[in-house]
């Protein structure tokens, strides 16, 4: 039996909320006002329902003194921004007053059981052991992944509802399913959803299911992905593109655990774990009306978030052993590997697109490749030549540069341009060199190498090879 705090100043809702809450066995204390729930043990009660204007304070006054234990606000002050700042200060949930007694109900048991299937969500992370990646299916070793892999062996477990940012490219519906594969739910649906893929006067109807004849076109009934999920996981990526009538209903699904079809009057009980992605700010979107403020924060409950590749040091090498390894697999190639000069391309390349771009270079590079070795030309990235000029040559340029612009002798020598390293390197070069060789060189492709001599006015000598 559930011991539940009830913190009221009129008398009326007071008793009708200890009588509705102790005919579904559930024990109530209820008081009158914060200074009355203050003198209680609030760490001992199972739940606490209060109202948010009381004498002496307001409800929310009792969330950082209830500690675990999880707060319902009642109000009859039932705007959004209330509601949103009981949110934002811990508050489990929030109901309108008058309410209807069965919605009263359904919230605390919904409250309940949720508080009783897991542990509250820290931010200590020293009890979770290091995890490996064949446990998440993520390859990474830097210390952000670590931290991120402890994170998801932490929520993993628990029902709680997950927000992954990161940029595009970075990985995030590999940790959606790390986070259901981990759940007690790994055996049920995981149901994944771009929002941004779907066309806004589909979404609704893909999402939620319709009745026949609810619209022209709906030939026959059609269950929706969130109850097709039932049970399971729900990953909704690119979220922060979902048209806000469809917001207003995903909200629903968060907060009563139910759905309705479009075109039905009957709604029924979902148990879905939602786990949402996005490369947009949310915050942002909120506070601009683009984005629901209430859904964020329903959605905001633990966020993980996603380093891009660029910031993950040597992760990048390993990540593009892998994806080498299975494309030459794949493909029914012969095993390939990175010449030296590609490993420093790939580790010197900002991969704006992530770990998405280095699979597509990695891919090309197998297609393109003639012999069992890559070299930086196949990746198709543009890397800085300066990467690949020795110390002495760089030394070399500077002291003795040619190039260097009229009326700038203050700009110091280091500052010497890349331009200007090869402009030397070519004229230095290329009587006894190939432009494949050249090119190979400067860490860039052929194409790039012409386009360079156009540019800056240094075009092949005829008779060159």
């Amino acid at each position: 039996m559930s011991h539940i705090l009830v913190v009221e100043d009129e008398a009326i809702i007071r008793n009708a909320v200890r009588r509705l809450l102790q005919r579904h066995n559930h024990e109530v204390t209820d008081v009158d006002s914060i200074d009355a729930a203050r003198e209680q043990d609030l760490s001992s009660f199972d739940m606490i329902i209060t109202d948010l204007r009381l004498p002496g304070g307001v409800g929310t006054d009792l969330i950082e003194l209830a500690g675990s234990t999880p707060v319902l606000i009642m109000t009859s002050y039932a705007s959004l921004r209330s509601a949103v700042d009981a949110m934002k200060l811990g508050a489990v949930d929030y109901i309108a007053k008058p309410f209807d007694h069965d919605e009263m109900v359904q919230c605390v048991e919904r409250i309940l059981a949720k508080a009783g299937k897991a542990e509250p969500l820290t931010d200590d992370l020293s009890d979770v052991p290091p995890v490996t990646p064949s446990e998440t299916g993520i390859i990474g070793s830097c210390e952000p992944m670590q931290l991120l892999f402890r994170k998801i062996a932490k929520v993993a477990p628990t029902d709680a509802t997950v927000l992954i940012q990161g940029e595009s490219g970075t990985g995030k519906e590999l940790v959606a399913r790390a986070l259901h594969n981990q759940s007690r739910r790994a055996n049920k649906p995981h149901i994944s959803v771009n929002c941004a893929a779907i066309p806004e006067t589909l979404i609704e109807s893909e999402l939620f299911g319709h009745e026949k004849g609810a619209f022209t076109g709906a030939t026959a009934q059609r269950q929706g992905l969130i109850e097709a999920a039932d049970g399971g996981t729900l990953f909704l990526d690119e979220i922060g593109e979902l048209p806000l009538e469809a917001q207003a209903r995903l909200l629903r699904v968060l907060q009563e655990g139910e759905i309705r079809r479009v075109g039905s009057v009957h709604s029924q009980q979902v148990d879905v774990r939602l786990v949402a992605a996005t490369h947009r700010n949310l915050k942002e979107l909120a506070a601009s009306g683009d984005f629901r403020e209430d859904l964020f924060y329903r959605l905001n409950v633990m966020e993980l978030r996603l380093p891009p590749l660029r910031d993950r040091g040597e992760d990048v090498i390993d990540i593009a052993g892998a994806m080498l390894k299975r494309a030459c697999e794949r493909m029914n190639q012969s095993p390939m590997t990175f010449s030296e000069d590609t490993l420093n391309a790939i580790r010197e390349y900002h991969w704006p697109g992530n770990v998405r771009e280095l699979e597509n270079a990695v891919e090309r590079a197998v297609i393109l490749a003639e012999s069992s070795v890559i070299d930086p030309d196949l990746l198709g990235i543009e890397v800085s030549p300066d990467r690949y000029i020795s110390d002495s040559m760089r030394n070399n340029l500077i002291d003795n540069n040619p190039y260097q612009p009229i009326g700038e002798e203050e700009q110091e020598q280091g500052d010497l341009s890349l331009d200007d390293y090869f402009v030397h390197f070519v004229l230095e070069n290329e009587a006894s060199m190939t432009e494949t060789e050249l090119a190979k060189k400067l860490g860039i492709s052929r194409k790039s190498l012409w386009e360079r001599r156009q540019r800056l006015g240094i075009p092949r000598k005829k008779g060159g090879r």
